[in-house]
């Protein structure tokens, strides 16, 4: 083309550029009138979800403590119902009863590892109870507080047995307020809403060591199951008071209990 020549033409030379700067003008148009963006096709697309992170919480580090059975008073068991022994508690389940704190902790958080040796096990570590409920408890009784539960998965299938329907409970971490104590469940919950169910079930069976983190802060509860919260509840009341460990009827075992006491 020689310099200076001037080109001349309409879009009835060119239907198709026609065709496309129309269509680009509505779009732009009706993007106006509905008061958003243009989408993109790559922003239709539903991106993959990252793994989200766990907190295998070992228990390590500053103002971490490892507790014995030196660190607990016998409430209402035999006094062979729990032993110390190759560095954990022993548990025979009988008869029903609890073990407790020397002190009341306010503020805490738990790490422990634990296993059933028997199918449809049943036990549970309890934060907050109250003294009152544990002075004179006799045996086969439990004190009050917030119970974060150690069920095997071969309870739910004994109680099913029976012809009853396993609604009200799981056996991958429920947490729930016991006797005079309160709390609101985080979600989801059991029907009564009384319990905090957990949102996914990581709870390994009968024999295989499982792993929890709890955290007990300002009235709050969290649970972490094999590294990824699962349940808890907040406006627990009383949000201070024993750490208790549970016997309920079938041989358990507690190792690397260790706690943090927070201000």
């Amino acid at each position: 083309m020689k310099v200076g020549h001037t080109m001349n033409f309409s879009l009835r030379t060119f239907p198709l550029l026609k065709r496309s700067l129309v269509g680009v003008m509505t779009a732009v148009l009706a993007a106006a009138l509905s008061g958003s963006n243009p989408v993109r096709a790559e922003e239709t697309e539903t991106a993959p979800q990252a793994d989200l992170p766990k907190a295998m919480v070992d228990g390590n580090g500053p103002g971490w403590r490892v507790l014995t059975l030196e660190d607990f008073v016998n409430v209402n068991c035999d006094e062979d119902t729990w032993t110390w022994e190759d560095n954990m508690f022993k548990c025979t389940g009988s008869p029903v009863g609890v073990i407790r704190s020397h002190e009341f902790v306010k503020n805490l958080e738990i790490v422990v590892e634990w296993r059933h040796l028997k199918s449809g096990g049943n036990s549970g570590v309890f934060v907050w109870v109250t003294k009152e409920s544990v002075t004179d408890l006799p045996k086969g009784k439990l004190p009050h507080g917030i119970e974060v539960q150690i069920l095997d998965h071969g309870y739910t299938e004994n109680y099913e047995k029976s012809g009853k329907k396993a609604d009200w409970f799981t056996s991958n971490g429920d947490v729930f307020p016991v006797g005079v104590s309160d709390m609101t469940p985080f979600p989801p919950t059991a029907p009564n809403g009384k319990r905090s169910f957990p949102s996914k079930n990581l709870s390994k069976g009968v024999g295989e060591w499982n792993h929890y983190y709890i955290r007990a802060i300002n009235g709050e509860v969290r649970l972490w199951v094999n590294g990824e919260e699962v349940s808890g509840g907040t406006g627990c009341t009383p949000s201070t008071g024993y750490l208790a460990l549970e016997s309920e009827g079938s041989p358990v075992e507690f190792r690397n209990l260790r706690i943090r006491e927070l201000p």
